[in-house]
């Protein structure tokens, strides 16, 4: 097989940003075969507010027209079960949980699930999605780190499910065996978005290598190999977010290296190769494109699906991709994408449709 033709794909998870870097981005989304993405609200200020998101919206409307963006709202003290229903009758499709000082703009994030119970219930209600950063924050004094941050979070996955069973809730980006187990456990209103990038590191990669650096961090063989075989099995409740989150350069690779990988412009590709490594090449579709559509039942709101033809041919990642520059107002530089310089075994030839 030379050529494969597969809807636009899907991307539940994705880091937009803002300002120069915005710009930048945005547009890529289109190029790297995807024309749905949902979108996190960790900007400078967080997304907290209907009017918020909906001005963000209207931003990232204005780069990509052709591109469907569902919102999202950053789970904070002051969001209440009103703002809820404000935000579900202006289309805002979820809202996004992230433990405090874990990630990347996360300094507002939560400390404890219990205070926002109403809230959970409103969006159960509602039918809104609540998307969780599945980590609790490093603590030495209870062994807790980046390695086993992950498997230390599950429970509170586990409680709220069981407290609002109706809830559509998303485990996001998994990178361990355990949170593959403990969401095929839990009842079919529980998802598990799967990066590109955990798909081929494992922690040998990122120690002392700052542009595969990520939260949550890849972790053993293992892991890697159970979120290969739960695609391989064509579990449907699991599916893309590539949690792309492009940083300049000169942030990855200073003494205290930011977290993320930057996967937008080339995700079918990167993800063609790298399904086929293993065998897998056959889930692209359901994994890349099918099943996040039905997780979140976004058909009727999609402005365009094309087809995307991908073709195999060996060629190499770019190198980086360029912000701002002369005359541009804001901040410039350049963007590392992930297995930059590296061979890919496919390539896209084709979007039908794209304006």
């Amino acid at each position: 097989m030379d050529r494969i033709t597969i809807p636009t794909a899907c991307d539940m998870h994705v880091h937009l940003r803002q300002g120069t870097l915005m710009s930048m981005v945005t547009p890529e989304v289109v190029e790297g075969g995807v024309s749905i993405c949902y979108v996190m609200p960790n900007l400078q200020p967080p997304i907290t507010t209907t009017e918020m998101a909906l001005a963000y919206k209207a931003e990232l409307e204005a780069l990509a027209p052709q591109v469907t963006f569902l919102m999202s709202l950053y789970l904070n003290p002051a969001l209440t079960p009103e703002e809820i229903v404000k935000a579900k009758a202006a289309g805002i499709r979820g809202v996004k949980s992230y433990p405090r000082g874990v990630t990347t703009n996360s300094e507002s994030g939560i400390e404890s699930y219990d205070i926002y119970y109403d809230v959970f219930r409103a969006m159960e209600k509602e039918g809104m999605v609540l998307n969780l950063h599945g980590e609790i924050p490093s603590d030495a004094d209870k062994n807790v780190c980046v390695m086993n941050a992950e498997e230390k979070f599950l429970n509170h996955l586990k409680e709220i499910h069981l407290a609002f069973p109706n809830l559509k809730i998303i485990l996001e980006h998994a990178t361990t065996e355990a949170a593959v187990n403990m969401v095929k456990s839990l009842g079919d209103t529980v998802g598990c978005t799967i990066t590109v990038h955990h798909l081929q590191l494992v922690v040998d990669d990122w120690a002392g290598k700052c542009h595969n650096f990520c939260k949550p961090v890849a972790k053993y063989p293992s892991d890697r190999a159970a979120l290969r075989n739960v695609i391989l099995e064509g579990h449907p409740r699991f599916f893309l977010g590539t949690d792309s989150a492009p940083h300049p350069s000169h942030k990855k690779e200073g003494p205290e290296a930011c977290a993320g990988v930057f996967t937008t412009p080339l995700v079918l590709p990167y993800l063609a190769t790298i399904l086929e490594s293993y065998g897998a090449l056959d889930r692209l579709e359901d994994f890349a494109c099918n099943f996040g559509r039905k997780f979140y039942e976004v058909q009727k709101e999609e402005k365009w699906v094309g087809k995307v033809t991908l073709v195999r041919e060996s060629w190499d990642a770019p190198k980086g991709y360029s912000f701002g520059g002369e005359g541009i107002v804001g901040e410039k530089g350049e963007v590392v994408p992930f297995m930059a310089g590296k061979p890919l075994g496919w390539k896209i030839e084709s979007i039908e449709g794209r304006s």
